[in-house]
């Protein structure tokens, strides 16, 4: 396994649509393997793949509850969601901001795994938040772009996300 560099703002890549992965095979299982590492290692509970210079749909995403796991997304789609929830986000490739951002409670996806098989899961509260925010990742969507205000260090103490 790999630390992959983090690609900071404002590198065009963050921008950019990724393009959909259509060959399945062990150079997508090693990078997922080293997308989950990086992720880690920054201490982050979601990475894209355009977060470290690829530009493929893929996402991984751990908020660190062990019944759930790490998700692996690959060619995501959202099918449905509703609700609404607004709470600080932050992004490793924006070291140091954070925003209020108001996103969707629960969340309907169908994805690909690393072997290409497809499957649908739900998702509310923080781990729909993280989903859809890697998500966006991959459409060239950053969070700044869905701040509502931004919030200070010091605000987030006790909050978890510092």
């Amino acid at each position: 396994m790999a630390i992959l560099p983090i690609v900071k703002h404002p590198n065009p890549i963050l921008e950019k649509q990724c393009e959909p992965v259509t060959t399945f095979d062990k150079t997508i299982a090693v990078f997922l393997d080293d997308l989950y590492d990086t992720m880690i290692d920054a201490d982050g509970v979601g990475l894209a793949a355009p977060q470290v210079g690829v530009q493929k749909e893929i996402a991984i995403v751990d908020i660190d509850d062990d019944e759930i796991g790490t998700i692996e997304l690959i060619n995501p789609k959202v099918i449905s969601m509703s609700g609404e929830q607004t709470d600080v986000e932050g992004c490793l490739s924006f070291p140091g901001l954070f925003g209020e951002v108001t996103r969707p409670f629960y969340v309907k996806v169908s994805a690909q795994d690393r072997c290409g098989t497809a499957f649908t899961f739900e998702a509310e509260g923080f781990l729909a938040r993280a989903i859809l925010h890697e998500i966006d990742h991959l459409r060239g969507v950053l969070f700044t772009s869905k701040v509502e205000r931004y919030v200070e260090e010091h605000e987030l103490e006790g909050s978890g996300i510092e």
